[in-house]
């Protein structure tokens, strides 16, 4: 019966989250083109942000709740998922991505950034409260870099109205709210079949977390917004290294499997840096989506042969 249930709230939650990441795209957008603002820069900005909200709620409840190793898995594999997952299914799906915005110029050289410096942190198995402020540093300058930087586009005449605000708000905490209860129900089919808590972390937190990623992205490269779908991936990995690390390292200690930094780590870092490296000719093809959903596999298998 607890299996049936659980079944259940993850097939409701799922289709809120489609629904809700549906109304969180369109209203951004068009807040976003009414000031002048280019679709990459709300991808890599409001969306992102937005979707990277579980991530943060997950990892503040896990320190709370005493299961704080959680909270590095959830970040290396939502990173992971992402980069192959995510970011393979929209290419494989859309035929090719082409990339407006030249992300060589600041945004691929700041995720790489942000993946070493995590490396560096983590090799102590400690956060310290100076690295924690580090990394909030570090997404202060890279929002604010993005905002100046960013190329103006015509401003729609369409202006916002409170319904547009309402749709955004509604469909940022549907995204959240719904996410929380995917990943809960994950949680609870995963302690039924008795898996470690690290391991659970890596796959189903990491899955349920992103899952607006997968939803919000698929859905903009429906609507032909290919732009905000790499943004949203390039912008939630930014946030998920530098916020949901520094965050909750100030509510309490966060531990550090060293599991996780044996392969985990360094896959996170590689997909990392081929992310960067297929991005370099601003478009990333179909049979490179494929490549990229082949190093979900081996990531999945990984965890796979963990459990057993």
């Amino acid at each position: 019966m607890d299996i049936l249930l659980n079944i259940g709230l993850f097939i409701i939650s799922l289709a809120v989250l489609l629904k809700a990441s549906d109304w969180f795209i369109d209203s951004a957008e068009q807040i976003g083109l009414s000031a002048g603002i280019s679709p990459f820069i709300i991808g890599v900005t409001i969306v992102a942000f937005g979707t990277s909200l579980p991530e943060l709620a997950t990892s503040i409840a896990a320190v709370l709740g005493g299961e704080s190793e959680i909270v590095v898995g959830t970040v290396i594999g939502s990173n992971i998922t992402n980069i192959a997952l995510v970011l393979g299914l929209v290419a494989v799906f859309v035929g090719k991505i082409d990339l407006e915005y030249n992300i060589w110029h600041i945004d691929i050289p700041y995720l790489w950034g942000s993946a070493f410096m995590l490396w560096f942190v983590l090799r102590d198995l400690n956060i310290s409260l100076f690295e924690g402020l580090l990394f909030l540093g570090g997404i202060a300058i890279f929002l604010a870099y993005s905002i100046k930087s960013d190329e103006k586009g015509s401003m729609i005449e369409t202006r916002p109205n409170w319904r547009t605000y309402f749709m955004l708000l509604l469909g940022g905490v549907l995204v959240w709210l719904a996410s929380d209860y995917t990943i809960l129900a994950i949680r609870r089919l995963s302690a039924i079949a008795g898996i470690d808590p690290g391991v659970i972390a890596l796959s189903a937190v990491a899955i349920g977390t992103s899952l607006p990623e997968v939803i919000v992205s698929l859905t903009a490269a429906q609507k032909g917004k290919s732009s905000i779908a790499v943004g949203n991936v390039l912008g939630s990995n930014i946030f998920n290294t530098y916020i949901v690390i520094s965050i909750p390292s100030f509510v309490g200690k966060i531990a550090v499997p060293k599991t996780i930094l044996e392969f985990y780590l360094p896959l996170m870092v590689v997909m990392t840096i081929l992310f960067g490296v297929m991005a370099n000719n601003r478009k990333i093809t179909r049979w490179e989506g494929a490549l990229l959903l082949l190093f979900y596999l081996l990531f999945a298998s990984e965890i796979f042969a963990g459990t057993r």
